[in-house]
């Protein structure tokens, strides 16, 4: 090996560099080879001063000339970006997936969309172990982990983890509602929520609970709805403790605390922590009665006083007092019942003080001093004070004597008579 190589060789290593080419000011290991090449770019920007050595390298030149589709003003770096783009304003979607026929704008879109048929996931996150079939949706997900917020909305300086979760969220400012229902004409700020309403008109209801086969039309709600089987609670008032399976019975719930009723019936005036509340007492007014019992046609204006009815003619008796091991078949009703053993009367009449154990008992009491009798007898006109006595009273016609007394076999109309000495 002869001098000059072994010496050039520890140059390398030292990185030594001992040549300063002249024309362009760069440090180099062999300055005739850098100078044929620095000859060679006779081509140069004007406005930066860059110099390229082809000419079609000046396309970097539009960086700088700030040359802009005619459209919308965005700008591109070459010419086939610019042309991608410009599909935006056309709709063109050349590239059609031979599967389902979808169409698609780029070439990299419908490569990622045939993904969807073969449930490829190629992008694995390290940390969790979630696949995705898109690089852009795992680098999304990573910011779960990470709880990075880059996008900042300029309004209300709310922070979120992705642009498009941003974009949805300035239409709460804006109140726009670009996707409508083509069935009813209601509007809505997103297109899965237009996609999971439009499921109200076609009841489908993909989403289906793997334990009980209960079917629903959003996968939110079948999530929600696993927690019934798991007894999962996540979200805590911070107040009293009581864990809920959502966050929207948690906000619902708090105003248990602070007393705020905001929505309001624009009939009565009467005012719901809950807007849910407030369209089933709606019902009130209009007399609507859509729920109705298969077994004996009786219609009633809440699922849930239907689904308690039902019980009775399944005699289901789900709630048992821990004191007496008494069945009741409503939640309230047991509530009502351990007054019983407590002594409890907490509803209190503002006329006479007299207390009951039972918010329905002070309602039907009031109408002593009222003398209100709303229950009319549609057989002879007779009024009364309670349902329950209209009830036992229509008997008088019907003869119906339902109460049997099981020491002497005689039947009565009315269960007091059964306790009422010798028969």
């Amino acid at each position: 090996m002869s001098a000059i190589n072994r010496t050039t060789k520890q140059e390398v290593h030292l990185e030594v560099k001992p040549y300063c080419h002249d024309i362009c000011d760069k440090v180099v290991q062999n300055k005739e080879q850098h100078h044929e090449r620095c000859e060679e770019k006779k081509f140069g920007c004007d406005i930066s001063g860059s110099i390229f050595s082809h000419s079609g390298t000046l396309e970097h030149q539009k960086v700088n000339t700030d040359e802009r589709p005619s459209v919308c003003g965005k700008g591109f770096t070459d010419n086939s970006s610019l042309m991608q783009h410009q599909r935006v304003h056309t709709k063109e979607k050349p590239f059609v997936c031979d599967i389902c026929g979808k169409g698609f704008s780029q070439n990299s879109n419908l490569h990622a969309h045939k993904r969807v048929h073969t449930n490829e996931k190629p992008f694995v996150c390290d940390i969790c172990g979630k696949s995705f079939a898109r690089n852009s949706n795992l680098h999304s997900h990573k910011r779960v982990h990470t709880n990075e917020k880059p996008f900042v909305c300029y309004i209300c300086d709310r922070r979120f983890s992705h642009s498009s979760t941003l974009h949805n969220h300035k239409r709460v400012h804006t109140n726009e509602k670009p996707f409508v229902c083509d069935v009813c004409g209601k509007g809505f700020s997103r297109s899965f929520s237009l996609l999971g309403h439009q499921r109200v008109h076609t009841n489908e209801k993909p989403f289906v609970c793997d334990i009980c086969g209960k079917g629903f039309s959003r996968s939110s709600y079948l999530r929600d709805h696993k927690r019934v089987h798991t007894n999962e609670k996540p979200f805590v008032c911070d107040i009293c403790s009581k864990g809920f399976s959502q966050n929207s019975n948690l906000h619902s719930h708090k105003r248990v605390h602070t007393k705020e009723k905001p929505f309001v019936c624009d009939i009565c005036g009467k005012s719901f922590a809950r807007s849910s509340n407030l369209h089933s007492h709606k019902r009130v007014h209009t007399n609507e009665k859509s729920f109705v019992c298969d077994i004996c046609d009786r219609r009633f204006s809440h699922s849930s006083t239907l689904h308690n009815h039902k019980r009775v003619h399944t005699n289901e008796k789900p709630f048992v007092c821990d004191v007496c091991g008494k069945g009741l078949s409503r939640s309230f009703s047991l509530l009502g019942h351990q007054r019983v053993h407590t002594n409890e009367k907490p509803f209190v009449c503002d006329i006479c003080g007299k207390g009951f154990s039972r918010s329905s008992y002070l309602h039907d009491h009031k109408r002593v001093h009222t003398n209100e009798k709303p229950f009319v007898c549609n057989i002879c006109g007779r009024r009364f004070s309670h349902s329950s006595t209209l009830l036992s009273h229509k008997r008088v016609h019907t003869n119906e004597k339902p109460f049997l007394c099981d020491i002497c076999g005689r039947r009565f109309p009315q269960s007091s008579s059964l306790s009422d000495g010798p028969h």
